[in-house]
């Protein structure tokens, strides 16, 4: 299972003497900045500082390759294509993250993660109100969120699907018809169905002895659609893209690029 925060005690005893000393310190950097009182203590348990890749450069660059891959399958769909563009354009901000996630399952891609460095903390409140124009700095994803992650993806590869499964799932999570603001919902409906049928099916004859996976398959799928396009997106891709939004960027991928690929 997952870590759990630790914020409220435990046996960490040395994490807490380290804690409390850096409470300490940054109690003491914060004095006479506007009054800002203990009531805003950031909290600093392990499981709530931020990290950041430990092999950025790498894992991005695996991250953009699958992302390449993600948007053509959805390029390849006929029946995608039929659709408004406005439905497309929905269907594809609501699922880029786990029709993404789902690809690095498939990819086996992995990745590791370490904390963002305490100097950019401390520098932070060095400088605090000294550069009023100063860019403000990018959100860095949590350590518990990125646990989380790691949790759902190991989940995925314990099931160990078949390339079929994968493309069938991934059809069935794209055509979701639950979207807000679909025009033609009553067809993305029966495209799922569609896919489900085809997943069920090919189910029966690789695990005719597991008459739960189906239904274990799709739970374990609504966990990757609860993952936050933002932790995705600062993690994998803010390195690559900087400010650019992701989803223009995949909009643009999926209209005007042939077998692009973000650029490492």
């Amino acid at each position: 299972d997952c870590e759990r925060c630790r914020c409220q005690g435990g046996d960490q005893r040395t994490d807490q003497r380290t804690d409390q000393r850096t409470a300490i310190l940054y109690s003491l950097l914060s004095r006479g900045r506007g009054g800002r009182g203990q009531g805003q203590q950031r909290c600093l348990c392990r499981q709530r500082r931020t990290v950041c890749l430990r092999t950025p450069r790498a894992t991005c660059q695996a991250a953009s390759s699958v992302l390449a891959k993600t948007v053509s399958f959805v390029r390849n769909l006929p029946s995608f294509h039929l659709l408004p563009r406005e439905d497309q354009l929905l269907l594809l901000d609501s699922c880029w993250v786990p029709l993404f996630l789902l690809g690095l399952v498939q990819e086996m891609v992995t990745f590791e993660v370490m904390e963002t460095p305490a100097p950019s903390m401390l520098k932070k409140i060095l400088l605090d109100g000294q550069s009023q124009q100063q860019e403000p700095e990018r959100t860095q994803p949590t350590l518990a969120a990125v646990q989380r992650l790691q949790c759902c993806l190991n989940t995925f590869w314990s099931l160990d699907l078949s390339p079929k499964e994968y493309a069938y799932l991934k059809g069935a999570i794209l055509f979701n018809p639950d979207v807000p603001g679909l025009k033609a919902s009553l067809y993305i409906e029966s495209l799922q169905r569609e896919a489900q049928r085809a997943l069920q099916e090919v189910l029966q004859p690789l695990q005719p002895e597991d008459r739960g996976r189906f239904a274990r398959i799709l739970l374990i799928a609504s966990t990757l659609k609860s993952m936050p396009p933002a932790l995705i997106t600062d993690l994998f891709f803010r390195p690559v893209i900087g400010d650019a939004d992701m989803v223009e960027l995949i909009a643009e991928m999926l209209y005007e690029i042939t077998g692009g690929q973000l650029a490492p």
